[in-house]
């Protein structure tokens, strides 16, 4: 996946969930699904394009 397809797909279930919540609640199931989406898009993005820092 492009860096740019997934930084799209990333805004795109943002702007999702925040309207979920508005309508639904934080702790809403399916406020609670975006969330868990996000999240994934989120790790994918960052074991992709993010560099490892390494520990001292």
């Amino acid at each position: 996946m492009l860096k740019n397809d997934l930084l799209h797909l990333i805004e795109k279930k943002r702007a999702e969930l925040i309207e979920v919540v508005n309508q639904n609640g934080f702790t809403s199931s399916i406020a609670i699904r975006y969330s868990q989406e996000l999240d994934q898009l989120l790790n994918e993005y960052n074991r992709m394009y993010i560099k490892k820092v390494s520990a001292y």
